[in-house]
Protein backbone atom coordinates (compact mmCIF):
# COMPACT_ATOMS: atom_id res chain seq x y z
CA UNK A 1 0.00 0.00 0.00
CA UNK A 2 2.67 2.24 0.97
CA UNK A 3 4.50 1.58 -2.76
CA UNK A 4 1.30 2.49 -4.41
CA UNK A 5 0.88 5.70 -2.55
CA UNK A 6 4.06 6.56 -3.63
CA UNK A 7 3.89 6.04 -6.79
CA UNK A 8 0.30 7.51 -7.16
CA UNK A 9 2.20 10.76 -5.65
CA UNK A 10 4.83 10.51 -8.37
CA UNK A 11 2.59 10.67 -10.78
CA UNK A 12 0.86 13.21 -9.78
CA UNK A 13 3.85 15.35 -9.51
CA UNK A 14 4.68 14.76 -12.82
CA UNK A 15 1.22 15.24 -14.18
CA UNK A 16 1.73 18.65 -12.44
CA UNK A 17 5.07 19.23 -13.63
CA UNK A 18 4.44 18.94 -17.29
CA UNK A 19 1.38 21.66 -16.84
CA UNK A 20 2.06 25.66 -17.23
CA UNK A 21 1.40 28.42 -16.42
CA UNK A 22 -1.22 29.81 -18.69
CA UNK A 23 -1.90 33.67 -18.68
CA UNK A 24 -5.83 34.65 -18.34
CA UNK A 25 -7.95 37.02 -17.53
CA UNK A 26 -11.13 38.11 -16.92
CA UNK A 27 -12.37 37.85 -20.50
CA UNK A 28 -10.79 34.49 -20.98
CA UNK A 29 -12.00 33.30 -17.70
CA UNK A 30 -15.85 34.30 -18.77
CA UNK A 31 -15.49 33.22 -22.74
CA UNK A 32 -13.87 29.44 -21.66
CA UNK A 33 -16.79 29.37 -19.13
CA UNK A 34 -18.74 30.03 -21.75
CA UNK A 35 -17.85 27.11 -24.42
CA UNK A 36 -16.35 24.75 -21.62
CA UNK A 37 -19.79 22.60 -21.04
CA UNK A 38 -20.88 22.55 -24.86
CA UNK A 39 -17.00 21.55 -25.49
CA UNK A 40 -16.51 18.97 -23.08
CA UNK A 41 -20.03 16.91 -24.35
CA UNK A 42 -19.19 17.00 -28.27
CA UNK A 43 -15.42 15.87 -27.27
CA UNK A 44 -17.14 13.32 -25.00
CA UNK A 45 -20.02 11.96 -27.90
CA UNK A 46 -16.68 11.39 -29.87
CA UNK A 47 -14.74 9.25 -27.69
CA UNK A 48 -12.56 12.65 -27.05
CA UNK A 49 -11.47 14.44 -23.60
CA UNK A 50 -11.24 18.00 -23.00
CA UNK A 51 -7.59 18.82 -22.21
CA UNK A 52 -6.01 16.45 -25.01
CA UNK A 53 -3.74 17.29 -27.02
CA UNK A 54 -4.96 19.73 -29.70
CA UNK A 55 -3.67 20.00 -33.90
CA UNK A 56 -4.68 22.69 -36.34
CA UNK A 57 -4.76 23.08 -39.68
CA UNK A 58 -5.65 26.59 -41.62
CA UNK A 59 -6.56 26.81 -45.76
CA UNK A 60 -7.08 30.13 -46.96
CA UNK A 61 -8.92 28.53 -49.88
CA UNK A 62 -11.65 27.37 -48.76
CA UNK A 63 -11.01 29.58 -45.80
CA UNK A 64 -11.10 27.17 -42.84
CA UNK A 65 -9.50 26.39 -39.47
CA UNK A 66 -9.48 22.99 -38.40
CA UNK A 67 -9.11 21.52 -35.13
CA UNK A 68 -7.70 17.83 -34.20
CA UNK A 69 -7.90 16.43 -31.14
CA UNK A 70 -5.54 13.40 -29.82
CA UNK A 71 -7.68 10.42 -29.07
CA UNK A 72 -6.62 7.03 -26.89
CA UNK A 73 -5.08 5.73 -29.75
CA UNK A 74 -2.31 8.88 -30.24
CA UNK A 75 -3.77 9.92 -33.53
CA UNK A 76 -5.42 13.27 -34.11
CA UNK A 77 -9.30 13.01 -34.72
CA UNK A 78 -11.30 15.93 -36.83
CA UNK A 79 -13.00 17.49 -34.34
CA UNK A 80 -14.38 21.05 -35.59
CA UNK A 81 -13.79 23.06 -38.73
CA UNK A 82 -14.74 26.67 -38.08
CA UNK A 83 -15.13 29.57 -40.87
CA UNK A 84 -12.40 32.04 -40.86
CA UNK A 85 -13.62 35.03 -41.10
CA UNK A 86 -11.20 37.35 -42.83
CA UNK A 87 -7.51 37.15 -43.41
CA UNK A 88 -5.26 39.45 -45.47
CA UNK A 89 -3.52 39.38 -49.17
CA UNK A 90 -3.69 36.24 -51.07
CA UNK A 91 -2.53 32.68 -51.97
CA UNK A 92 1.23 32.71 -51.07
CA UNK A 93 3.80 33.22 -48.02
CA UNK A 94 4.01 36.29 -46.16
CA UNK A 95 7.65 38.05 -47.00
CA UNK A 96 7.84 41.71 -45.17
CA UNK A 97 6.76 44.05 -42.64
CA UNK A 98 4.26 45.72 -43.72
CA UNK A 99 2.98 43.72 -47.54
CA UNK A 100 -0.60 42.64 -45.34
CA UNK A 101 0.15 39.06 -46.37
CA UNK A 102 -1.15 36.27 -43.83
CA UNK A 103 1.90 33.57 -43.46
CA UNK A 104 1.79 30.07 -44.83
CA UNK A 105 4.24 27.41 -43.22
CA UNK A 106 4.55 25.47 -39.82
CA UNK A 107 4.12 27.49 -36.62
CA UNK A 108 3.60 26.69 -33.17
CA UNK A 109 1.82 28.23 -30.05
CA UNK A 110 3.11 27.92 -26.05
CA UNK A 111 1.67 29.48 -23.30
CA UNK A 112 3.28 32.47 -23.85
CA UNK A 113 1.92 33.13 -27.11
CA UNK A 114 -1.20 33.63 -25.26
CA UNK A 115 -3.23 36.63 -25.38
CA UNK A 116 -5.97 37.19 -23.45
CA UNK A 117 -6.01 40.38 -22.87
CA UNK A 118 -5.85 41.53 -27.02
CA UNK A 119 -7.42 44.33 -28.85
CA UNK A 120 -9.03 41.75 -31.35
CA UNK A 121 -10.93 39.90 -28.64
CA UNK A 122 -8.82 36.85 -27.56
CA UNK A 123 -5.71 35.97 -29.63
CA UNK A 124 -2.65 33.75 -30.21
CA UNK A 125 0.53 34.63 -31.91
CA UNK A 126 1.63 31.80 -34.64
CA UNK A 127 5.25 32.66 -33.93
CA UNK A 128 5.91 34.13 -37.41
CA UNK A 129 8.83 34.72 -38.63
CA UNK A 130 9.51 30.99 -37.53
CA UNK A 131 13.24 29.65 -38.46
CA UNK A 132 12.18 29.05 -41.96
CA UNK A 133 11.25 32.65 -42.58
CA UNK A 134 14.45 33.84 -41.10
CA UNK A 135 16.18 31.86 -43.40
CA UNK A 136 14.68 33.52 -46.46
CA UNK A 137 14.59 37.10 -44.96
CA UNK A 138 11.38 37.42 -44.07
CA UNK A 139 10.12 39.93 -41.56
CA UNK A 140 6.68 40.61 -39.84
CA UNK A 141 5.74 40.16 -36.33
CA UNK A 142 2.53 39.95 -34.04
CA UNK A 143 0.77 37.39 -36.79
CA UNK A 144 -2.27 35.91 -34.98
CA UNK A 145 -5.05 33.89 -34.81
CA UNK A 146 -8.07 36.18 -32.70
CA UNK A 147 -11.42 37.37 -32.98
CA UNK A 148 -12.91 40.66 -33.97
CA UNK A 149 -13.24 39.17 -37.81
CA UNK A 150 -11.04 42.18 -38.88
CA UNK A 151 -7.49 41.49 -40.56
CA UNK A 152 -4.12 43.01 -40.86
CA UNK A 153 -1.85 40.15 -41.90
CA UNK A 154 -3.92 37.90 -39.41
CA UNK A 155 -6.74 35.26 -39.50
CA UNK A 156 -9.40 36.62 -37.45
CA UNK A 157 -12.61 34.96 -36.50
CA UNK A 158 -15.61 35.48 -34.97
CA UNK A 159 -15.70 35.88 -31.08
CA UNK A 160 -17.54 33.30 -30.93
CA UNK A 161 -15.09 30.71 -32.75
CA UNK A 162 -12.64 32.50 -31.10
CA UNK A 163 -13.97 31.41 -27.36
CA UNK A 164 -13.86 27.74 -28.43
CA UNK A 165 -10.71 27.52 -30.53
CA UNK A 166 -9.02 29.41 -27.41
CA UNK A 167 -10.70 27.21 -24.71
CA UNK A 168 -9.40 23.61 -26.58
CA UNK A 169 -5.92 25.51 -26.85
CA UNK A 170 -5.83 26.54 -23.22
CA UNK A 171 -6.92 23.01 -22.02
CA UNK A 172 -4.79 21.46 -23.71
CA UNK A 173 -1.74 23.55 -21.92
CA UNK A 174 -3.15 23.01 -18.93
CA UNK A 175 -3.14 19.52 -19.35
CA UNK A 176 0.49 18.96 -20.29
CA UNK A 177 0.88 19.71 -23.93
CA UNK A 178 3.96 21.80 -24.37
CA UNK A 179 2.69 23.69 -26.85
CA UNK A 180 -0.01 22.80 -30.33
CA UNK A 181 1.16 23.20 -33.77
CA UNK A 182 -0.55 25.50 -36.24
CA UNK A 183 0.19 24.40 -40.10
CA UNK A 184 -1.16 26.59 -42.59
CA UNK A 185 -1.58 25.97 -46.10
CA UNK A 186 -3.10 27.64 -49.10
CA UNK A 187 -5.51 25.31 -50.14
CA UNK A 188 -5.67 21.21 -49.08
CA UNK A 189 -2.89 20.07 -51.24
CA UNK A 190 -3.77 16.75 -52.75
CA UNK A 191 -2.15 16.48 -56.22
CA UNK A 192 -4.31 17.22 -58.44
CA UNK A 193 -5.10 20.73 -57.14
CA UNK A 194 -1.20 21.04 -56.46
CA UNK A 195 -0.82 20.71 -60.44
CA UNK A 196 -3.23 23.45 -61.38
CA UNK A 197 -0.50 26.00 -59.91
CA UNK A 198 2.44 24.33 -62.14
CA UNK A 199 3.35 27.82 -63.34
CA UNK A 200 2.87 29.82 -60.21
CA UNK A 201 5.31 31.43 -58.54
CA UNK A 202 4.94 30.13 -54.98
CA UNK A 203 4.50 26.51 -56.77
CA UNK A 204 7.61 24.87 -55.25
CA UNK A 205 7.42 26.40 -52.41
CA UNK A 206 4.07 24.61 -51.95
CA UNK A 207 5.59 21.38 -52.83
CA UNK A 208 7.51 21.82 -49.85
CA UNK A 209 3.99 22.30 -47.56
CA UNK A 210 3.05 19.23 -49.19
CA UNK A 211 5.34 17.33 -47.70
CA UNK A 212 4.22 18.36 -44.28
CA UNK A 213 0.72 17.79 -45.06
CA UNK A 214 1.30 13.99 -46.82
CA UNK A 215 2.54 12.87 -43.50
CA UNK A 216 0.15 14.32 -41.42
CA UNK A 217 -2.61 12.36 -43.58
CA UNK A 218 -0.44 9.27 -43.88
CA UNK A 219 0.30 9.45 -40.13
CA UNK A 220 -2.95 11.60 -38.38
CA UNK A 221 0.19 13.15 -36.14
CA UNK A 222 1.56 16.55 -36.85
CA UNK A 223 5.22 15.98 -37.61
CA UNK A 224 8.03 17.89 -36.82
CA UNK A 225 9.33 20.60 -39.15
CA UNK A 226 12.68 21.36 -39.25
CA UNK A 227 15.04 23.60 -41.73
CA UNK A 228 17.84 22.04 -43.64
CA UNK A 229 19.06 23.45 -47.22
CA UNK A 230 16.59 26.30 -46.60
CA UNK A 231 13.26 23.81 -46.93
CA UNK A 232 11.53 22.23 -44.57
CA UNK A 233 12.06 18.61 -43.33
CA UNK A 234 9.53 16.85 -41.59
CA UNK A 235 9.70 13.42 -38.88
CA UNK A 236 8.38 12.56 -35.77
Amino acid sequence: MTQLIIFLFFISFAIETLAVEVPTSIRADRAIASVEPALKKELSDLGLEYGAPVFIRIFKDPGVLEVWVESADGTFIAFKNYDICTFSGDLGPKLKQGDNQSPEGFYFVNAGRLNPWSSYHLSFNLGYPNKYDRVHGRTGDALMVHGNCLSIGCYAMTDAYMNEIYALGVAALKSGQPFFRVHIFPFRLESASLAKYNSHQWHSFWVNLKEGYDYFNTYKRPPNAEVSNRNYVFGP
